[in-house]
């Protein structure tokens, strides 16, 4: 996975949960993730482990295209996704902003909004470690 075009290639987990990366730099990533019954938990809402994965993924790759001229990617370290209402069905549009980009560390925000109505439905922050690309 090299530059943002190979960002934009999400692992298989990632696909699984939805997601659709759309614009990608080490400033801003977007996209949109697209909810349902493959997501649900038994009582018929999406499990919160999609919001996290979403999150993080999308905290992930913008987090590492902004180091990526460095020889580095970026790994989270911690995750803290806060869901605030419960969804069915819907199309997110998702957000990811960094907040703080250092040398060893950054912290990104990451905002998921229903495309019905535009109100949020989760919010994380996701914190990660640049690291060397292995064989680098």
């Amino acid at each position: 996975m090299s530059g943002p075009e190979g960002l934009r290639r999400p692992s298989r987990f990632v696909a699984a949960s939805g997601f659709t990366v759309g614009e990608v730099s080490g400033t801003r990533v977007t996209g949109t993730v697209e909810l349902g019954p493959d997501q649900h938990t038994p009582w018929g809402v999406v499990h919160g482990g999609v919001y996290c994965t979403v999150v993080e993924s999308a905290a992930s790759i913008g987090a590492s295209a902004a180091v990526a001229d460095r020889g580095q990617f970026a790994v989270g370290v911690n995750n803290s996704t806060d869901f605030l209402r419960p969804v069915t069905a819907d199309r997110l549009d998702v957000l990811a902003e960094p907040v703080q980009q250092g040398r060893t560390l950054q912290l990104w925000l990451v905002t998921l909004t229903r495309a019905s109505d535009g109100k949020a439905v989760a919010r994380g922050q996701v914190r990660l470690q640049n690291v060397p690309l292995p064989g680098a």
